[in-house]
């Protein structure tokens, strides 16, 4: 079972000229301690949940990732995730080729239909229903595949229109970044993922939930005709913190490799860095004997 960091917030510790320090630190240890990918959010303003509020600290995700590649080696790098209407489709092939490229091949795109209302209204992004959000979300999916493949031509679709899908350098990931589509929706988000994705993310909220979500996944590769098992299974782990109860967490990494899941991400708490380091002595070597 790998495990993921999903760093997802800049205000541990309080003081903004320590965050880009302390996220480099985090990097770090992350990497030497053996942290299979390393994502951070896509947002503008944090979300608000239990204590946070939209006036923390938050980051635009693709510079943070450039940061990133250039303070390791080995991980995978990637937003959880890009949020469909943040970027156009072809500007954002474009800047998954940049990171691929200057990290060496460790780009993966995640993507998502957004969802973050404040965020969007506020900064004037447009705010649209969320079929057409799903709309937009296979558009983003074809032009990032025609990009990243030998067609140069034109791509015509309902709500985006290129004239030339030109993308030098290519990328160097064969045979081009994977394609992670995060989300549970049974009739929209899981169809989206068996027909175009690589990886799928879920929310790890409870094990049976998973499993549920898997099997909706498996009747849509089944009409897709898309090969189940080709598609990496990856969870999101949201219950409490994980360094609260070691044992029940590695129970439940267990229970998840039996449904196929490799990786599961985790996010810190307290100070991401000292979190790292507790993980590293306290789950990861046990991890790494599941599956």
């Amino acid at each position: 079972m790998k495990l993921g960091l999903h760093y997802w917030n800049y205000s541990t510790p309080a003081d903004p000229a320590q965050i880009a320090p302390t996220l480099a630190r985090t990097a770090r240890t992350a990497e030497q301690a053996g942290i299979a990918s390393f994502t951070v959010m896509d947002h503008y303003f944090q979300m608000e949940f239990q204590d946070f509020t939209a006036e923390e600290p938050m980051l635009e995700g693709y510079t943070t990732l450039g940061y990133l590649g250039a303070l390791t080696e080995r991980m995978t790098l990637g937003l959880m995730v890009t949020g469909v209407m943040y970027r156009h489709p072809g500007l954002l092939a474009k800047i998954v080729t940049t990171l691929d490229v200057l990290s060496g091949g460790r780009a993966r795109l995640g993507l998502g239909a957004s969802w973050y209302e404040r965020e969007q209204r506020g900064l004037g992004v447009p705010w649209v229903p969320v079929a057409e959000r799903f709309d937009r979300l296979e558009e983003t999916l074809q032009i990032c595949l025609q990009m990243w493949s030998e067609n140069n031509g034109p791509y015509q679709g309902r709500h985006y229109q290129l004239a030339e899908t030109l993308c030098v350098p290519a990328p160097l990931s064969r045979p081009r970044p994977p394609i992670m589509i995060g989300g549970g929706g049974e009739q929209k988000t899981l169809r989206l993922v068996a027909r175009y994705a690589d990886a799928c993310n879920l929310f790890g909220t409870d094990v049976d939930e998973v499993a549920h979500k898997l099997d909706v996944l498996r009747a849509h590769c089944a009409t897709e005709e898309r090969d189940y098992q080709a598609i990496e299974k990856t969870v999101m782990y949201s219950r409490r913190p994980v360094l609260d109860r070691p044992d029940e967490f590695l129970a439940e990494l267990a229970r998840l490799a039996e449904l196929g899941v490799t990786e599961v991400q985790v996010t810190p708490s307290g100070h991401p860095a000292e979190f790292v380091e507790q993980l590293a002595q306290r789950i990861l070597p046990a991890a790494a004997g599941i599956g």
